[in-house]
């Protein structure tokens, strides 16, 4: 069984740490060389095959357009508030040198003239820079941009900005400060649990070793299948909470091991065996829900979910073999090097309850289920209720905060050219049978109330492909920009193209996010559908019972709707948005909905499993179904607590960011694990399963039979003869030393 193979390794790492350990390194080692010499840069796209926009730009490159490619925009205004472009010579020179400039860059295939781009009060000159398709190019084209900008605006009459599409495609958020104040958070959450540094150190030190090599074997896997360049940043959020968890969880138990005192090694094979199995199981419900975005029918979102799952894996092997192989190379020590926290050390014996405070709560609430049962059910659908007003769409340029240049350059061209022009729409029509279409499509397109104006059509030297640029009367992020965008392809063209054998594509970025956010739309029920009948499933098989999964199906909808409810509040609706930093109100990211519901299907499984596991096993021993769920409560209260702490911080620390859609992602994962840590594992579990009763473990005959048996602790096929709780302690030696042990161990 699974159980005897993890204790056996346990074991094996505890006894040959260095062998482990050296394996690891020398792992990692090949993995990051061959990183650097043969891994690919990740791909900044949201595109899709099969989208309208995709057809756009599939004609575009098939024209051999330069508007396929990505533009950048090089914003421009006098540093005298009192000039303009129109009475300042100095400038207009000044402005003639940027522009050669730009078209000297390497990889620029063209830039318009800024004297036909200056606003009409005369302060802002525009001038785009064309660049080729983005698989030909790289951070190193930004780079240079942004060279050229400091290097011109060095004793320069003109203050520049940088914006447009290439900023977007490469830029990136800077998130150190939030990941750093994250680990701090989780280093000071540890050592309060443990009380020892050693302790500590072990979960903290596995996580950033397996966060490496994850990162790296990104660049790895994009030689198979495009991995987007915001997946690690996505997966650094994620693979630090669950790495740091899931070696809390066996840290725990080989300290409660010992505390019995078994030896150390016997110990860390029991704790793989049993808290190990656990971080199998949940580790890899983690894994299977991610992977599950492949459901969307999206490239880059099932690409992102790829690599994100790979990252979550590695971090459960690492778990399984490295935290193993530190434990024993540890010893005694991991419960040294303490920390006394409240300056009194408590003495307990090894008969001692761990959780008393936790019982408590367990018996409160038992005492009270309804009441608790019915108020936290309202305050989740309180809470969720937003969830109704959920928009999505892309945030632009315009979310950044004030002290990025593409802030500045957005809202510079807001003021000089009016919204729109930050977010053009690019028509690309096949008049390869009908080419008197493009001027009727042209006066159509300009008559809709949500175009500003349309630019002159450029056919290729083929004279099969037509292509124009349209600017809306509102910004990109704006829903209205959307609307129109639908409203173009449902209404406007068709009524000019009713009868013609051409065909007309509306693409562009924001084009782009709008198909995205639809396509998406139409997938997360059934990605929703698909997820939570897996979690029937998995929890049917772990339980043999009908209505605990259905009860934490339910649960899971609410504690993760409740997330939605607060995105919503933040984001859309502007409530306490200066609290984390948010610039201005943003629709909600079309994947971050499907993403976020993955990740944290996954990561309520984990104290699921690990809460109701400890219920169930005190049911079967007893019957008594009230105090198997106090028993469940106080055994595991504590361990989930903790690392519900460790997951929050983490991804409060991504907050931190400038980025609004890493922002989302923190807030919404952390607002999620915080509800499902309390409101749901430690309100509703209890209150709901002793109002239930004894129907909780209900199975029909028939299909116990038929189900496999699955155990997910994993005690019950561990060899005998190690020192248990009871009468092995008897024995002075141990009891001497367990009681030692103990001491150090349940200092929570």
């Amino acid at each position: 069984m699974m159980s005897s193979a993890l204790y056996r390794w346990g074991r094996f790492a505890a006894r040959r740490p260095w062998t482990v350990i050296g394996s690891w390194i020398v792992m990692a080692a090949l993995v990051v060389g061959a990183s650097s010499a043969v891994g690919q840069e990740l791909e900044e796209s949201f595109t899709a095959p099969g989208l309208d926009s995709q057809e756009a730009t599939d004609l575009l490159e098939a024209a051999r357009s330069d508007r396929a490619g990505l533009t950048a925009q090089i914003v421009l205004t006098p540093l005298d508030d009192e000039a303009t472009f129109f009475d300042s010579a100095e400038a207009r020179r000044a402005l003639t040198q940027v522009q050669a400039d730009a078209a000297a860059l390497p990889n620029v295939l063209s830039t318009s003239d800024p004297a036909e781009a200056v606003s009409p009060d005369g302060r802002v000159a525009l001038i785009r820079v064309q660049y080729p398709v983005l698989d030909e190019l790289s951070v190193a084209d930004l780079e240079n941009l942004q060279e050229l900008r400091e290097q011109a605006g060095e004793g320069s009459p003109l203050r520049i900005e940088l914006g447009g599409d290439l900023s977007f495609a490469f830029a990136e958020a800077e998130t150190g400060i939030g990941e750093l104040a994250g680990l701090i958070a989780a280093v000071i959450i540890l050592l309060l649990a443990f009380g020892s540094l050693i302790a500590m150190g072990l979960p903290i030190a596995m996580a950033l070793f397996g966060l490496v090599l994850g990162i790296s074997s990104m660049s790895l896997i994009t030689l198979l299948i495009d991995i987007p360049a915001w997946a690690p940043e996505i997966g650094t959020m994620v693979g630090l909470g669950v790495g740091i968890d899931y070696a809390l969880f066996l840290v725990a138990r080989h300290r409660e091991y010992l505390s019995r005192g078994m030896t150390v090694e016997e110990s860390v094979g029991r704790a793989v065996a049993t808290a190990g199995q656990a971080v199998l199981f949940a580790g890899g419900t983690v894994v299977i829900a991610i992977l599950g975005l492949a459901f969307a029918g999206v490239q880059f979102i099932t690409a992102g979910g790829i690599g994100i799952s790979v990252i979550v894996l590695i971090m459960v092997l690492a778990s399984l073999t490295l935290v193993p192989a530190f434990l024993g190379m540890s010893g005694h020590w991991v419960n040294r090097l303490g920390v006394n926290r409240l300056g009194v050390r408590r003495r307990r014996t090894p008969r001692a309850t761990a959780g008393g405070g936790w019982q408590r709560w367990g018996e409160h609430v038992s005492g009270r289920a309804g009441r608790y049962a019915v108020g936290g059910t309202v305050f989740l659908l309180a809470v969720a209720a937003p969830v109704l007003a959920l928009e999505v769409g892309m945030p632009d340029e315009g979310s950044l905060p004030d002290q990025r240049t593409e802030r500045r350059a957005y809202d510079l061209v807001a003021d000089g050219f009016g919204p729109g022009v930050n977010g053009p729409l690019m028509i690309a029509v096949d008049i390869s049978e009908d080419g008197g279409v493009v001027q009727p499509l042209r006066t159509a397109i300009g008559r809709d109330s949500g175009i500003a104006s349309v630019g002159p059509a450029q056919v290729d030297s083929g004279g099969d492909i037509a292509t124009m640029v349209a600017f809306p009367t509102t910004g990109p992020q704006d829903a209205t920009t959307q609307e129109t965008v639908r409203r173009l392809r449902a209404d406007v063209l068709p009524s000019v193209l009713d009868g013609s054998p051409a065909r007309a594509h509306v693409g562009g970025q924001t084009a782009s996010f709008a198909d995205v956010a639809d396509k998406v739309g139409d997938r997360l029920p059934v990605f929703i559908g698909a997820v939570i009948l897996l979690s029937l499933v998995l929890l049917t098989l772990v339980f043999r019972s009908i209505l605990v999964p259905i009860k934490a199906a339910l649960l899971n909808l609410l504690s993760i709707g409740s997330a939605f409810g607060v995105l919503v509040m933040v984001f859309q609706w502007g409530w306490g948005a200066d609290l984390i930093g948010l610039e201005t109100t943003v629709p909600i990211v079309p994947f971050i909905p499907m993403f976020m519901f993955a990740i944290l299907f996954g990561l309520s499984m984990d104290y699921e499993v690990f809460l109701l596991s400890r219920v169930r096993e005190e049911y079967l021993a007893t019957g008594d179904n009230q105090a198997s769920v106090i028993h469940g409560i106080a055994k595991t209260g504590r361990v989930i607590t903790s690392a519900a702490l460790i997951m929050i911080s983490v991804f409060l620390g991504f907050v931190l960011s400038d980025d609004p859609t890493v922002k989302m992602f923190g807030l919404g994962l952390a607002v999620a694990i915080f509800i499902d840590a309390t409101v749901v594992r430690m309100v509703l579990v209890p209150a709901t399963m002793k109002l239930v009763g004894d129907a909780n473990w209900w199975l029909p005959g028939w299909l116990d039979r038929l189900l496999p048996t699955i155990d997910v602790e994993g005690s019950g096929a561990l060899p005998a003869g190690g020192p248990q709780l009871g009468h092995d302690l008897e024995q002075p030696g141990l009891l001497v030393r367990g009681q030692r042990d103990a001491e150090l161990a349940d200092q929570v």
